[in-house]
């Protein structure tokens, strides 16, 4: 089976960045004012013409390309905005949320979870506290990064969940280990590929990531498969993984959420 999922993160009111989710350059570097991602959405409609799928466990690895849209962090304009953007197209839309922030200002509440999945969408784990470089994360505390977020989201949805998502584009084996270790069956990775991988049992999936000034346009070309700027995001990653490797020779993490957001 091959996935086409598309990464977002916060959708925002004009001028609004700091309104949802983590604060900061990097973490608004991601963020998209409404009336840009309803264009988005247009777009991938007019460029795909089939529609955007829920995520349904056990995964069918057989058939044809399947198309996601999927949206990281649980800042609040995931239930604000978000969704009801989605739903105007008939689409339902994969959201990520970060268990320790629940209940914060700019984050989702644990009512609005529940809203969201009863309206069928799909909700998923993105780690416990968002640790500045996951991948780097002792065992034990990477175990617990997974456990306890899905054990608090399922507390709250009255249901196991069973996929996650990775911060950072800092992939590693281990982190599906883990994963797999605490009942995760499907990993969302920022790695720009279309095809699936089983690491340790947990079926690993790539995105290709959405950053503001990325074109209406564009977005709908990646999600219809054109080959030329899914190739971009390709070296770009790349590029970018190059600088993240060089980076961290160097320097410890300190700051919360990542410079170099994927």
């Amino acid at each position: 089976m091959k996935v086409v999922a598309l990464l977002y993160h916060d959708v925002v009111q004009p001028g609004r960045l700091n309104s949802s989710g983590f604060a900061g350059h990097a973490a608004d570097e991601c963020k998209l004012d409404r009336n840009t991602f309803r264009e988005h959405l247009s777009s991938i409609s007019r460029a795909t013409q089939r529609p955007i799928e829920r995520l349904r466990l056990p995964l069918q690895m057989e058939g044809d390309e399947r198309l996601l849209l999927t949206f990281d962090d649980g800042g609040v304009t995931a239930y604000t905005e978000t969704a009801d953007l989605l739903e105007e197209h008939g689409y339902r839309g994969h959201f990520f949320i970060t268990s320790d922030y629940i209940d914060s200002p700019r984050f989702v509440t644990r009512q609005q979870l529940r809203e969201l999945q009863a309206r069928g969408h799909v909700i998923g784990t993105h780690s416990a506290s968002h640790p500045a470089r996951i991948g780097g994360c002792r065992w034990e505390v990477l175990l617990d990064e997974w456990a306890s977020s899905a054990t608090k989201l399922a507390d709250i949805l009255g249901a196991p969940v069973t996929i996650a998502s990775i911060h950072g584009g800092y992939f590693r084996p281990r982190l599906a280990e883990a994963a797999a270790l605490s009942g995760i069956r499907v990993l969302f990775t920022s790695e720009p590929t279309t095809v699936c991988r089983e690491i340790y049992g947990c079926t690993v999936v790539g995105r290709f990531c959405v950053r503001r000034g990325m074109s209406a346009g564009a977005a709908g070309q990646i999600a219809r498969g054109d080959k030329l700027p899914r190739a971009k995001q390709w070296l770009d990653w790349k590029l970018r993984q190059a600088v993240k490797s060089t980076m961290s020779a160097f320097h410890a993490p300190t700051a919360q959420y990542s410079a170099a957001i994927d």
